[in-house]
């Protein structure tokens, strides 16, 4: 498969993955931009044991764990307040809220719910996480029990 085609077919998958991690529109960008370098970079050692997707979704994973990482080593300094952060949201509120949610989430549960909102099979999920498969649908079960409890507790539907 060639580049561009890979780029068209998951672009918008791993952007969203890359936001249920981070819950940042700009930050997921960059980190969507950096997978599909490392990705260029190394097509041509893809040695097709797995789907490509699951190749591309592993390495957007790592992606955002290693920012996740660097963000726990070296925090933002505060913005003086007299400063504002003008952002254009075109995102639903529900959107936002459940970005919002899936951001507090541990690590491996963004990455679970992350996966399974872009429709990844679960057997994939399963592979790209390193869990059993029936270990994956119990952990679906409970994370989208707590993001249901979350929009209830928030009035939201």
């Amino acid at each position: 498969m060639e580049f561009e085609t890979i780029y068209k077919t998951y672009w918008d998958r791993i952007f969203r993955l890359c936001m249920g991690f981070v819950n940042d529109h700009d930050v997921a960008q960059d980190l969507a931009q950096e997978t599909f370098i490392i990705v260029w970079q190394k097509l041509e050692t893809f040695r097709n044991e797995s789907g490509i997707g699951t190749w591309i979704f592993r390495i957007a994973s790592n992606n955002c764990l290693r920012q996740i990482e660097k963000e726990k080593r070296f925090p933002k300094s505060d913005l003086p307040n007299h400063l504002t952060e003008e952002k254009q949201t075109s995102i639903e509120p529900q959107i936002q809220f459940l970005y919002k949610c899936i951001a507090e989430l541990p690590e491996t549960d963004r990455i679970i719910i992350s996966l399974e909102l872009e429709e990844v099979k679960q057997a994939e999920i399963a592979t790209i996480i390193g869990l059993s498969e029936a270990n994956v649908r119990v952990k679906i079960h409970r994370i989208k029990e707590k993001l249901t409890q979350k929009f209830k507790e928030n009035g939201q539907q």
